[in-house]
């Protein structure tokens, strides 16, 4: 079943959320931390409870968990035992659920809108390294080891019954390569790959971003593909290469502009357009069928984007 199709029947767009850690960061809460996001699983849920409201009431078709920094290994650093990683990584799909039920409990926010999905946000193997690898993808790992690593995670996160997997901010072919063999194991799963980019042509790992699209349009548990966490000029581009090689709906949601700085986990000069939604109209003219933001983007970039889309 692909949860995308309804929607996508109905709506010219469907609406993803906006970026989850610097959201945290804007309302106050420091996430400086190698957990990034993920460290308020065990420290203060009820603030990511907090953000995903947020998002759907702007408008969110579709909210992503605070999973993509949560592993195994990631936790157990802390002195979690693997039982409790397991319960925290889990918690970040029911917290999800939890909020999207009641929200949806309340029949005033039916008006133009589908139940909204709980995607299990995925991230990459540099994601967990907190050192800015997912910018890079030069692990120097191969499939297998990269299998290893995901294996446990994503068996746990789909435990857990979300509506879709979020593989997203994916620097190297070599590692959706490894999410997409995993999957086979789950054959009732489906997933969106979301690549970083470097330019309008390339991913971060220097791979063309073209051979990545003709390789997922192969996978048939892939229901979309495209571009996350990149600068909004590289867009327009990115969506014309993978348009030209694939069918799937093509999602993106990009970074406000600036740089990453991996060793002050702050990002670099603020550059973010004041009119968002109009962007985004821009990618849905040229391709784009779901549309959200990454790092640096509000509820208020969203809901500028639902403005067209539900008018």
């Amino acid at each position: 079943m692909n949860p995308f199709e309804a929607i996508l029947e109905k709506q010219k767009v469907l609406i993803i959320d906006g970026a989850f850690g610097t959201e945290l960061e804007r309302k106050g809460y420091n996430i400086n931390d190698s957990l990034w996001s993920a460290k308020f699983l065990m420290e203060k849920p009820e603030a990511i409870a907090e953000v995903h409201l947020d998002y759907l009431q702007a408008g969110s078709d579709c909210i992503t968990t605070a999973s993509y920094q949560a592993s195994f290994e990631g936790f157990m650093k802390r002195g979690m035992s693997e039982s409790e990683a397991k319960a925290l990584i889990q918690s970040s799909i029911t917290i999800a659920q939890n909020v999207r039920d009641a929200f949806w409990i309340e029949t005033k926010n039916h008006a133009k809108r589908h139940k909204p999905l709980v995607a299990a946000s995925v991230g990459p193997y540099g994601a967990y390294l907190a050192d800015g690898s997912e910018f890079r993808g030069n692990y120097g790992l191969g499939v297998e080891a990269l299998m290893e690593f995901h294996r446990k995670r994503l068996a746990t996160l789909i435990e857990a019954k979300p509506d879709l997997l979020a593989c997203e901010t994916m620097p190297c072919l070599i590692e959706v390569r490894a999410l997409c063999k995993l999957l086979e194991a789950f054959p009732t799963m489906c997933a969106w790959v979301s690549f970083s980019a470097k330019d309008g042509k390339h991913i971060n790992s220097g791979e063309s971003v073209r051979e990545c699209a003709e390789f997922l349009e192969t996978q048939k548990q892939i229901i979309a593909i495209g571009i996350n966490c990149t600068a909004p000029e590289f867009i327009e581009s990115l969506i014309e290469e993978i348009k030209a090689v694939s069918s799937k709906p093509i999602i993106v949601y990009p970074n406000g502009g600036s740089t990453y700085n991996a060793l002050t986990k702050t990002w670099d000069g603020l550059s973010k357009s004041s009119s968002y939604g109009k962007m985004a109209y821009t990618w849905y003219q040229k391709g784009a069928r779901v549309i959200g933001g990454c790092c640096q983007t509000t509820p208020e970039d969203i809901a500028q984007i639902a403005q067209w889309v539900r008018a």
